[in-house]
């Protein structure tokens, strides 16, 4: 056989093998460095709603603060110091109710990705 006919001849096995494995590992680092951009994004988004957030629940706290001194200074003349405790149990009743519905959502285990969890399980227990 000459040179050029065993240039023409198909690969065998073994190179074929070779050529798939190769590709294969590029394919799977292509999608390993598309993970890695697009975590990379998710964070920064994460990060950049976790601060809207943040600042909005400042300027919440201000607007609470704005809007109680108001009734106080709205209803002094007629209550006197007595709107200061009633505001007071106010902003109490609201905290516990608040913690309340907290409780509720941790209890009922919304919080824990049950489906998640659930093929975690099943994948560990078909692997052992």
């Amino acid at each position: 056989m000459s040179a050029q006919e065993q240039d023409n001849r198909p690969p065998g096995l073994i190179a074929s093998l070779g050529l798939v494995t190769r590709n294969a590992i590029g394919l799977l680092l292509s999608r390993l460095e598309l993970a890695a951009l697009e975590l990379a994004e998710a964070r920064n988004h994460l990060l950049q709603l976790v601060l809207a957030f943040a600042l909005a629940v400042v300027a919440g706290c201000f607007a609470l603060a704005y809007i109680s001194v108001t009734i106080v200074y709205l209803a002094w003349e007629s209550m006197g110091w007595v709107i200061l405790p009633v505001m007071t149990g106010v902003f109490v009743l609201i905290a516990i109710g608040l913690i309340l519905y907290a409780r509720g959502l941790i209890r009922s285990g919304k919080l824990s990705l049950p489906a998640t969890m659930a093929e975690l399980k099943s994948d560990r227990d078909m692997l052992l």
